[in-house]
């Protein structure tokens, strides 16, 4: 993806697409003043195996398998060995060039995944060998066996949490927590409802919400196997379960006398679905778009905005990300009680088939494919 060596906070993205490519396939000319004596790659040429793209496209035909140099570690880096990196929808469509902000090429793909570092810069004073850091924001390229980072663009998670959950926790589980936390001010006993209830959001939305003691009302598609994905969803936490025809049925009415309506809409699809969606939210309630599978609009009735006053939102975990990169406590926080969450078994990492970087072609065909139940995991 982006180099591993830009800033969290970028001022400029068109500087920043420029140096990519230097910073990931260049070594530098010289040792630079700020570059530790001791470095992983002293005395010799030090690369690592990546999942290099040289063009946009489909994924299984650009994506290669390449060795990529390692630059020395400085003063303020931190080298790592990838333990493990999830495939995601955004890094799908970086890849084919389809996403809001895209690298220079080549690049390394991977947005999101967890490492252990293996040596420290001498003025790093925040992590030590043997941490678990993830990134703090997109394009580090994690698709990758080992990276020199600099130490302000990763954040240590404890080593004590499962693997897949550590790998999984950067992006997705950091996008539910922030629109449970930041559109309404939600209640035990209060409801929610999404679409994309089976993606690896709705897993982690329906989590939170049931250790908060939120309803969740989950759509999803219908597939010849409805019954047993409803069972799963119901044993994480999820109080109701329904295929998407059934929100334009009347019996949806039934629902409601048990359950109270939403307040928060959470729309991963867009297109008639999330016009349903608008059309069961509680009266001045909010939908939050956080994604577009449909790749249709958004269409609002007038009659929802004039006679519901609902409120008509977008979230992006990228942008929240970054404008937290002058404090970071609030994301600190909120990892702090992700982590929690993890350690007392109420969030999981959703279902995961587990890859090797050589399987990457099999693993990026599977995570493109409709009804995808599992994300597909590299694990290194």
């Amino acid at each position: 993806m982006w180099s591993p060596f830009q800033a969290v906070c970028l001022r400029s993205s068109k500087v920043y697409r420029r140096s990519v490519a230097a910073a990931l396939f260049k070594r530098p000319s010289r040792r630079d003043a700020n570059v530790s004596p001791f470095s992983h790659s002293a005395g010799r040429s030090q690369t690592c195996r990546a999942l290099v793209y040289r063009t946009h496209g489909e994924p299984s035909r650009v994506i290669q398998l390449e060795n990529v140099d390692l630059p020395p570690v400085g003063a303020n880096d931190v080298l790592v060995k990838v333990l493990a990196a999830p495939i995601n929808p955004s890094d799908i469509n970086m890849i084919q060039g389809t996403y809001a902000i895209l690298p220079d090429l080549p690049a390394v793909g991977g947005n999101e995944g967890v490492a252990q570092v293996l040596e420290v810069g001498s003025q790093v004073k925040s992590l030590k060998a043997g941490d678990w850091v993830i990134p703090k924001d997109a394009g580090l390229g994690m698709w990758r066996t080992e990276a020199v980072l600099a130490e302000k663009d990763v954040i240590s998670l404890p080593n004590n949490i499962p693997l897949l959950s550590a790998a999984t926790l950067g992006v997705n589980p950091c996008t539910a927590f922030r629109m449970l936390s930041d559109f309404e001010d939600l209640q035990p006993g209060d409801s929610v409802i999404q679409n994309a209830a089976n993606s690896a959001v709705g897993h982690a939305v329906i989590q939170i919400a049931a250790a908060r003691g939120i309803k969740t009302i989950n759509v999803v598609r219908d597939r010849p196997e409805f019954r047993e994905l409803s069972e799963r969803l119901k044993a994480i936490g999820a109080s109701h379960v329904i295929k998407e025809e059934a929100l334009r049925r009347p019996e949806i009415k039934e629902l409601f006398k048990t359950c109270p309506k939403p307040k928060l809409a959470l729309n991963g699809v867009g297109g008639k679905s999330a016009t349903e969606l608008l059309r069961h939210l509680k009266i001045g309630g909010c939908m939050v778009t956080y994604g577009g599978m449909s790749k249709q609009p958004v269409t609002v009735p007038v009659s929802a905005l004039i006679f519901k006053d609902v409120k008509i939102r977008g979230f992006w975990v990228t942008q929240w990300k970054r404008d937290q990169c002058h404090d970071g406590k609030e994301f600190r926080a909120m990892l702090d009680e992700l982590c929690s969450l993890v350690q007392q078994g109420k969030l999981t990492a959703p279902p995961c088939t587990e890859l090797s970087l050589q399987d990457c072609h099999k693993a990026l065909d599977a995570a493109v494919q409709p009804f995808t139940s599992r994300k597909q995991i590299l694990v290194l």
